[in-house]
């Protein structure tokens, strides 16, 4: 079987070999025109002049473009219809797109843009959430609100009460490769765009709205992407119809890539947030009550900011089971990039939020905050034992599942869950929690208990390096919240020869899951992987495709093909065995039919003379999920991920710097279907996520201007960054739920098993003094040499 082998990445060899082609790689026609955007320097006003004489005269400029001579629709949003490709007027960040410049290369073009006059009349921009809160500058009239129980009459009655705030910033994508698109025009005003994007079928809805033709007028490809994160699922969106106009109006083929400076000062951030909390809690660390406030900037326009703070408070609970909870969520809009999706989509912000709850509760009582954790888990109540490391089961996949999407196994009335069933604050049923017994393992493999003692012993020995050790748990709910998105579709071709041909509608961005789909699809079928091909994401063969996010990719896709796989297999079982096709097996490359057994390609060499189809397209929506984002009631998530992180660190008070000395990791992938793939995801994730709260900050001027917009002046992890001991495991258990073989999303839900780093440095600081040390994040070495003083009062 294919499916749970730790196979490596399709595209491995063309990887290290340099011979994977992306946007920028794919060979450009004769004549072809690129393009750059003159820039505002300005965060907020109006514009009273643009002379872009110089930027015509600029030697290779062929074309100016400003928003008045658009032929269509001039917005790139994802949502809201409010971010025009040019300015149309008004200026709301510096960085934003104020022309458009088309030259015969990529540098003539980038020089060119930089020789416009603009005259702008200043305004006074919004720039913090408290400036935002003063002006009430928000995307929604007020603010979001989800409540279970009732917090605000349990707090006064609590045996314990804290309050606090805490700061966390945002986080730059820095993929490897930067947007770029590439627009072919074709006949009868038909254009084909390549674009580095995580959703083609946006790019394709947006292009289509730009250029004044049906979505059938406009073709997609995406073969993969050099990283996304998040940051290419809406924000490619300005490039490929910047090159759809101009390939239109020009006739000529056009593309756009961002330089790295360009690409960090024009496009969105994860969300910076600013979380307050009001939490009562009893001697043990039990929380009775928590009332937590989200601010969330959001940038200027809205993109994904709605979705992004909602999944926030569907996770400012983590893995703790509180009665009395209310989230308050504000939505602001400020004179900034517009913040957009990164991974983790908002839950990130609300866990670490949940956790220095948890932090703060810990130096009150003066215990463990491990302690304060395992107080408040949810019950784990899953009928089967843990599955002792090492092991794999894998269930069998179940095609009724993919293609009637039927029942899953826990309840689907979540906003009616019956007496005695623990629930979320959104009144989802928690019923396939293992986080107890997977801390459990982890506090034992990882030597937890000697360990802090030893941290303990060392901070009582060592003034000037202390030591901090941490353990945290993430639960991280898997769908997409906006329900409709949970669909994909699948399209199989088996030729004559017996080789396989797929296609789907998620992207590859390097995460592997093209693989993972071959896999399936190499199981269904009974053949070596090999046999299978995918070829780029496209629009023409897959339509209305979902954007691959919400850590949803091989969940949906996965079922999809399998779909379409097993369409083509029962054709051929009943072309082989009439009576009994059922009875038909696919396996080790054959096919057995009663007495007869055929290697694959001969049983499709005998259905293709038979005149049997083929070919088939394939389909899945998640079951069982409801959601009211309004009233915050209902199931957002078809199942959860679970993890957790042990992260020991050191810190020099004299200097704030630290390092990470040890972490060790395990992560709930299910029945992993590769698990070489999802090690290297969980590895990945945690690093990223540990950069996010240590060493990645974003630095805006008075005015609004972006500092850190370079390599050189924003500090993303590097190898001497990882830790020095570095144990990964995967909690092996099949998933609960339905999904492709019972395995488990793992794209975003490692990430915040990087949130242990934070911990530990809390950890570590805390043994400087007797007062709170209110260690904000990304927790730099100045924070933390901050925090260091704040913890000696």
């Amino acid at each position: 079987m294919s499916v749970a082998n730790p196979l490596p990445h399709d595209a491995a060899h063309l990887h290290v070999t340099g011979a994977a082609r992306y946007v920028d790689d794919i060979p450009t026609p004769p004549g072809t025109l690129h393009l750059a955007f003159g820039l505002s320097t300005v965060a907020r006003g109006t514009i009273a002049s643009m002379d872009l004489a110089a930027v015509r005269a600029a030697p290779g400029v062929i074309d100016v473009l400003t928003a008045g001579d658009l032929p269509h629709a001039n917005d790139v949003s994802p949502s809201n219809h409010d971010e025009p490709l040019l300015a149309d007027g008004s200026v709301h960040y510096a960085g934003q797109p104020l022309f458009l410049v088309v030259a015969t290369s990529h540098l003539a073009a980038r020089h060119a843009a930089r020789l416009g006059t603009v005259e702008i009349v200043h305004q006074t921009p919004i720039l913090t959430i408290d400036e935002a809160l003063a002006a009430d500058s928000r995307f929604e009239d007020g603010p979001r609100i989800y409540a279970k129980g009732c917090a605000a009459t349990a707090l006064p009655h609590a045996k314990n009460r804290l309050s606090g705030s805490l700061e966390i910033g945002g986080q730059e994508h820095f993929y490897l490769e930067g947007q770029a698109a590439m627009a072919l025009p074709g006949e009868d005003g038909d254009v084909t765009v390549h674009s580095s994007t995580q959703h083609p079928t946006e790019i394709q809805h947006k292009v289509a709205e730009a250029i004044g033709k049906p979505m059938h007028a406009v073709r997609v490809e995406t073969r993969r992407m050099g990283g996304g994160f998040g940051g290419k699922e809406s924000q490619g969106n300005a490039l490929a119809v910047a090159c759809a106009v101009v390939a239109t109006r020009h006739g000529k083929p056009v593309k756009m890539r961002y330089d790295r400076d360009d690409d960090m000062i024009i496009t969105g951030k994860r969300h910076d947030f600013r979380i307050t909390y009001d939490v009562g809690f009893d001697d043990a660390g039990r929380i009775t009550a928590l009332d937590v406030t989200h601010y969330a900037r959001c940038g200027w326009a809205m993109d994904l900011s709605l979705p992004v703070a909602d999944r926030a408070m569907l996770h400012a609970d983590n893995a703790y089971l509180i009665e009395n909870m209310t989230i308050t969520s504000h939505r602001l809009k400020t004179n900034t990039q517009s913040a957009t999706a990164f991974r983790g989509f908002g839950g990130p912000q609300g866990i670490v939020g949940m956790e220095r709850v948890i932090e703060h509760i810990a130096h009150h009582l003066g215990c463990d905050p491990w302690e304060v954790r395992r107080a408040n888990f949810y019950a784990d109540l899953m009928a089967s034992a843990p599955v002792p490391e090492g092991t794999t089961q894998v269930a069998p996949a179940d095609a009724d599942v993919a293609s009637r999407g039927a029942q899953g196994d826990v309840p689907t009335d979540s906003a009616q869950a019956p007496d005695g069933v623990q629930t979320t604050p959104y009144h989802q049923p928690v019923t396939d929690c293992i986080i107890n017994a997977l801390t459990q393992r982890l506090r034992d493999s990882a030597d937890y208990d000697a360990r802090r003692r030893a941290v303990a012993d060392w901070n009582a020995a060592n003034p000037i390096l202390k030591r901090g050790i941490a353990l945290t748990p993430v639960k991280f709910g898997i769908s997409f919240t906006l329900t409709h998105l949970n669909q994909a579709g699948a399209l199989v071709h088996v030729y004559q020869d017996g080789s396989i041909h797929l296609n789907h509608g998620g992207t590859e961005m390097g995460q592997g899951l093209f693989q993972k789909v071959a896999q399936v699809a190499a199981s269904r079928f009974g053949v070596p992987v090999n046999a299978v091909k995918i070829t780029a994401t496209d629009t023409g063969k897959v339509p209305n495709t979902s954007a691959t996010a919400a850590s949803s990719g091989s969940d949906l896709n996965g079922m999809a093909v399998l779909d379409a796989c097993d369409r083509i297999r029962a054709r051929i079982a009943a072309c082989l065995l009439p009576d009994t096709p059922d009875a038909v097996r696919f396996e080790g490359g054959r096919v057995i039919a009663g007495d007869a057994d055929h290697s694959f390609a001969e049983a499709a060499q005998i259905a293709y003379q038979n005149r049997v189809s083929l070919s088939a397209t394939g389909f899945y929506k998640t079951p069982d999920i409801q959601w009211d984002r309004i009233a915050g009631r209902g199931r957002p998530f078809f199942y959860f991920a679970y993890g957790a992180a042990v992260s020991e660190v050191v810190i020099d008070t004299l200097t704030g710097e630290n390092r990470i000395l040890r972490t060790d990791l395990l992560h709930d992938a299910g029945a992993s279907l590769n698990p070489a793939l999802d090690v290297g995801q969980v590895e990945g994730g945690f690093v990223q996520g540990a950069g996010w709260l240590t060493t990645e900050e974003l630095v805006w001027d008075d005015a609004g201007t972006l500092k850190t917009h370079a390599p050189a002046t924003y500090k993303i992890p590097a190898c001497s960054d990882r830790p020095d001991v570095f144990n990964v495991a995967l909690w092996d258990q099949p998933n609960p739920a339905r999904t492709i073989y019972r395995s488990k999303a793992v794209g975003e839900p490692p990430f915040m098993l990087g949130i242990s780093v934070w911990a530990a440095l809390n950890d570590a600081v805390r043994a400087c003094g007797p007062v709170f040390p209110d260690l904000q994040a990304p927790a730099t070495a100045e924070e933390v040499l901050a925090a260091v003083g704040r913890a000696r009062g």
